[in-house]
């Protein structure tokens, strides 16, 4: 028997900083204890608030297969995502980390569709290099013998490592995985995105515009009910494809005994809600059905981050999460005691426009910096502005048709401060920061947001092009070194000198890279390399037996 080794793209990078060798092994944080391995699925509605559903008062229209879910699940009445858009949440969600620590605050970084991202400003597609032991947390599960698959949307605003997903595609499906084997399965529903208000502004509605409920910061004209019931209507689609998804659990016998999250990317789909730091923007919706639908039709009001779910998520299933995630594991083996007091967001770039934010809430109050005052809470975003809600906003502000409380948002400058109490103006439409009553808690919360965005090390301080120069000092990711190999008693070891990278590995007959976890068998053939979020794949290396 004759063995060789090849590797792949020959080319080498001078890294800055020292690596150094270590052998893969798996830590006490990531060994699964001895509770039974729960079945998770996620169902993702993009750009939708609480408030239009009936779980939580909006009775609008029937969503008969969420409310079900309800029924049978705790419906959360404060989940948060950290930025009201959805790569930067999705890096959240991936991660449990924060999109400012990461530098996937702006959306986007990673562009998937393009190479250029955004030229106007000459703004590259690109993976910024997050902190040392930051993974995609669904690698864990995959070590612990999960399956996981997640489509049809990725969109993490960094590029997906190959350890992250058995299947990321719009077929996936707990279906295929190995008999018995359990599963961890995201299914994200686009017929709800912001787009889709115009793009199906001429579909059939499901309800009366003449009977939608109109926020007060909106006009009630026949346009702005127009767009309103558009959304209801794709509530009811979404409705449909999530039934869809609940069926097949039912008929796998899978529901009962399964953990179903429902919740929403960030808020709606509209102007002031989408891209902004209000609740609007901010709030989602979110259900979770536990295991034999433990307290079915409850309520929780704890705070709830986007930077919770990976954790969360990880501690249900008996995995330690690991000690680099900023969120808090709130179910599960490892809960915690100490439950967050607040929620921390933020805003940056915005395709072509840039307006950095900082906002921080608690339950009864909410605190917003601006950076610039100049800029007006209602930027021109050009892929918003295709909205015919967003149109008929502007002529009715340009012709001076609009009242206070619907003309603040369009105004052309903002205050440096906002403040707002939260359970007696839900709708933060009366900026409480100069009430001398209220001094105290204003200096508290400007405290705790300035605490947080050094603690964390928030990158939004540093123009995003000395980012990604520093990231990207030759104009291009960096390269992950080759592997390293050792032929032992018990198999073929690899290492890699970058510390903190996953090795993956495949076979000829695999589909999927697998996350490499103990010496390969040294009679079969099979294909390795290193991957790091934020760094382009090591060199292949290709061992083959003749």
């Amino acid at each position: 028997m004759k063995t060789r080794f090849v590797l792949r793209n020959t080319a080498h990078l001078f890294f800055m900083f020292l690596f150094f060798s270590c052998t893969e092994k798996k830590s006490d944080d990531a060994k699964v204890q001895e509770v039974s391995r729960p079945n998770i699925i996620w169902l993702v509605a993009e750009d939708q608030s609480p408030e239009f559903f009936p779980m939580y008062g909006n009775h609008t229209i029937a969503l008969p297969n969420l409310e079900a879910l309800a029924r049978d699940g705790v419906v959360f009445d404060n989940a948060f995502s950290p930025v009201p858009v959805c790569a930067p949440a999705r890096s959240a969600i991936i991660t449990g980390m924060y999109p400012t620590t990461l530098g996937t605050h702006n959306m986007r970084t990673y562009n998937a569709y393009q190479t250029q991202n955004q030229p106007e400003i000459g703004v590259p597609s690109y993976s910024p290099i997050v902190p040392q032991g930051v993974k995609m947390f669904t690698e864990y599960l995959r070590k612990n013998g999960y399956y996981c698959a997640n489509g049809p949307k990725e969109d993490y605003n960094f590029e997906k490592t190959d350890a992250a997903w058995d299947e990321s595609s719009k077929d996936r499906h707990w279906r295929k995985r190995k008999k018995g084997q359990p599963f961890f399965t995201v299914f994200n529903f686009s017929v709800c995105h912001e787009s889709q208000i115009w793009a199906r502004g001429n579909d059939s509605l499901y309800v009366d515009p003449a009977k939608v409920p109109v926020p007060p910061f909106f006009p009630d004209n026949p346009i702005i009910r127009h767009d309103l019931a558009v959304n209801y209507s794709n509530l009811k689609r979404l409705d449909d494809q999530i039934g869809q998804v609940i069926k097949q659990l039912k008929e796998d016998g899978l529901y009962k005994n399964s953990i179903i999250f429902f919740y929403g990317d960030h808020g709606g789909p509209f102007p002031r809600y989408k891209r902004a730091l209000y609740d609007t923007g901010v709030k989602v919706p979110m259900i979770i059905k536990f295991t034999g639908n433990r307290n079915a039709g409850s309520r929780d009001a704890q705070l709830l981050s986007f930077i919770d779910l990976a954790p969360s998520v990880l501690s249900l299933v008996g995995i330690q999460p690991p000690k680099v995630m900023q969120g808090h594991a709130l179910f599960g083996t490892y809960e915690v005691a100490q439950k967050p007091k607040y929620t921390f967001h933020s805003t940056d770039r915005f395709d072509e426009l840039y307006d950095r934010l900082r906002a921080v809430r608690s339950k009864q109050y909410k605190y917003i910096k601006s950076f610039d005052t100049t800029i007006s809470h209602a930027m021109p975003v050009a892929y918003r502005e295709q909205m015919p809600m967003m149109q008929e906003l502007r002529k009715l502000y340009a012709d001076g048709n609009l009242n206070t409380q619907q003309a603040r948002w369009l105004r052309p400058n903002k205050p440096a401060e906002e403040l707002y109490d939260i359970q007696n103006d839900p709708y933060e439409l009366e900026n409480l920061a100069d009430r001398p009553e209220l001094q105290d808690t204003l200096v508290h919360l400007r405290k705790v947001l300035n605490e947080w965005i050094v603690t964390t090390e928030d990158l939004g301080r540093y123009p995003e092009k000395e980012l990604i120069a520093n990231w990207m000092p030759n104009g291009e990711q960096p390269q992950l070194p080759p592997l390293e190999m050792e032929d032992k008693e018990d198999g073929i070891a690899l290492f890699s000198k970058q510390p903190d990278a996953t090795i993956v590995w495949k076979q000829a007959q695999d589909t999927a890279w697998k996350v490499y976890q103990k010496p390969l068998p040294s009679g079969s053939s099979f294909q390795a390399k290193a991957e790091r979020i934020g760094y382009r794949d090591s060199e292949v290396l290709k061992y083959e037996i003749d």
